[in-house]
């Protein structure tokens, strides 16, 4: 497990911070987490404390859960499906036609007075997360996970 470190309290304690403050997020999360040598960070159940990682050769564990960035976490899908509905703020809801921008990885140009990471939502999908800078929701959705749309 030389790429992913477990993280202690008092770092898991930041993450919660950031939740609550960016999202209003206060829910308890029962996950480890763990941060990979990209900045990722990764949370698997509980029960992977039972195990003796030092005798395993482990290449990847857990669920993508977000990104360290220097403004603060973003979210992965994963991430802003667990935190999404239990977000008290900085949720950003999408029409159709903006929707389907968003899945074809485009930046929408959005007129609101959230800023910073958002998590974007259409109907009750919660479908990622992207930063908002000056009136731009930046999408972060991979090339690997966007729609390609021929029009007929």
């Amino acid at each position: 497990m030389q790429n992913l470190k477990i993280l202690n309290s008092k770092e898991v304690k930041q993450i919660k911070k950031f939740l609550s403050s960016q999202f209003g997020f206060d829910e308890k999360l029962d996950f480890v987490f763990l941060r990979s040598s990209r900045d990722r960070l990764y949370v698997i159940n509980r029960d992977v404390e039972m195990i003796d990682l030092s005798k395993l050769r482990i290449d990847s564990l857990g669920l993508y859960f977000a990104s360290y960035m220097p403004e603060g976490l973003r979210l992965s899908i994963e991430g802003a499906q667990i935190i999404g509905p239990k977000a008290k703020k900085n949720i950003l809801e999408l029409n159709k036609e903006q929707f389907e921008q968003w899945l074809k990885g485009e930046d929408i140009e959005i007129n609101t007075s959230m800023k910073d990471f958002v998590i974007v939502k259409h109907n009750s999908d919660y479908v990622g997360c992207g930063k908002i800078k000056n009136n731009l929701l930046m999408n972060y959705v991979p090339k690997a996970r966007r729609l390609v749309v021929v029009n007929n």
